[in-house]
């Protein structure tokens, strides 16, 4: 029986600066810009292990256009590794790590194939086994074309395989300048598997083929939580099965606590310890987030307003393998300020609302400048009324109990 077995990744991102983690411990902060590195060097180790016949990488290999030598370097010490265990590696490059970037190339073992700005096939054969894999990479940022307009099944071969860095049509509005494609184009090609690439989020998204995204390597930001890794697939005559492979060093969460009313200081703090072992047996690091819900207790709310329970949670965690770092404790809307009336307050109250555009705009000028956008994600709607409900939540409990900004 024919078949073949191969690991899809996409999205390494390698070498990514993490700007907006600076403020951690040093010791912490290294071992998080280390992680996109960790977690590709673990896609090869089971690559290795698992004995697969060939890797697929489906673009932004690099997070800049730039690719830093160090970033090269690293990559081709991995592919110098599958090149001594004869796996070859097959890529493109997708809208971060485009042609049109600036950098000095440093040249890759013979056992990696790069697919060019056009699309192009290329042949992997194992025996009597053929495989006809067929793709391109970007050659400039955003590709407004339907470049699978040009993905053509050619001569026989017992597998058909596609590498598309892209946005599926009907997505999210800044997906779409990413070669844009629908289901029914790629299944329409006759392909027995789609490893594609661009969307950060892993997701099975059609299975007579299998379409696939595999997501990104390792999360970056608290948006891109959950495990994240890569694809293990077999395909045969009989069809196709999928395994997902965990491979990230560190891993993103939100966990929701619900506090009763009686609940103290103390039970609450060993409440947060038992939460953040059970985290701990993933033997990863992890950067949590609490999302508490009914806050009675003043000393609880005193303590975290105040950053005393962050402080009191993170010490000495920057020196665990495992560690599990509360970067944020956030506090949902109260009951007790729904018919809360005080003069500054409600005038408070009603200037958020009445925020325009271009209140938003100047208020994040940061997210627009020419340099700092480049690592910011755009605000969306959700978290904008994210950030006005803490606003008003923070000032009206602060004048509520006398605090220094009534």
């Amino acid at each position: 029986m024919k078949n073949i077995h191969f690991i899809h990744c996409a999205d390494l991102h390698l070498d990514s600066p993490f700007l907006g983690l600076q403020h951690l411990p040093k010791e912490l902060f290294k071992r998080i810009q280390e992680s996109t590195f960790r977690s590709f060097e673990n896609i090869v180790n089971e690559a290795i292990e698992r004995k697969v016949d060939f890797l697929l990488i489906s673009g932004d290999l690099y997070d800049g256009e730039d690719r830093s030598i160090k970033a090269q370097a690293r990559f081709r010490k991995q592919m110098e590794r599958l090149y001594e265990v004869h796996i070859p590696v097959y890529m493109i490059h997708g809208n971060h790590d485009h042609l049109s970037g600036q950098w000095i190339t440093i040249e890759m073992p013979d056992n990696v194939h790069l697919f060019s700005s056009q699309v192009e096939s290329k042949l992997f054969q194992k025996g009597d086994t053929t495989v006809k894999l067929y793709g391109f990479s970007y050659e400039e940022r955003h590709i407004w074309e339907k470049k699978i307009q040009y993905y053509q099944k050619q001569e026989e071969a017992d597998f058909h395989i596609g590498l598309l860095h892209g946005s599926m049509e009907g997505g999210e509005t800044a997906h779409q300048p990413y070669s844009p494609f629908t289901i029914h184009e790629l299944v329409s090609k006759g392909f027995d598997y789609w490893a594609l690439g661009h969307i950060h989020q892993q997701q099975v998204i059609h299975k007579d083929p299998f379409i696939v995204y595999p997501g990104n390597i390792q999360g970056r930001y608290r948006k891109e939580r959950g495990q994240k890794g890569c694809y293990e697939i077999s395909l045969s005559e009989y069809g196709a099965e999928l395994n997902f492979i965990e491979t990230c060093d560190i891993v993103w969460e939100k966990v929701k606590i619900s506090l009763t009313s009686d609940q103290t200081f103390h039970s609450f703090f060993i409440q947060c310890e038992e939460i953040m072992n059970q985290y701990r047996k993933s033997h990863q690091g992890v950067l949590l987030e609490i999302v508490l819900e009914n806050v009675q207790d003043q000393e609880i709310l005193k303590k975290i307003l105040s950053d005393e329970m962050i402080e009191l949670l993170t010490d000495g965690e920057e020196h665990e393998d495992s560690f599990v770092w509360v970067y944020q404790i956030q506090i949902q809307s109260q009951q007790k300020l729904e018919n809360f009336y005080h003069p500054f307050f409600n005038e408070f109250e009603r200037q958020l609302e009445s925020l325009t555009a271009d209140d938003w705009e100047e208020a994040l000028s940061l997210y627009f400048h020419p340099k700092a956008r480049r690592f910011l994600s755009p605000l969306t709607v959700e978290e904008k009324i994210h950030f006005l409900e803490e606003s008003k939540n923070y000032i009206g409990m602060e004048v509520q109990k006398g605090g220094k900004h009534s």
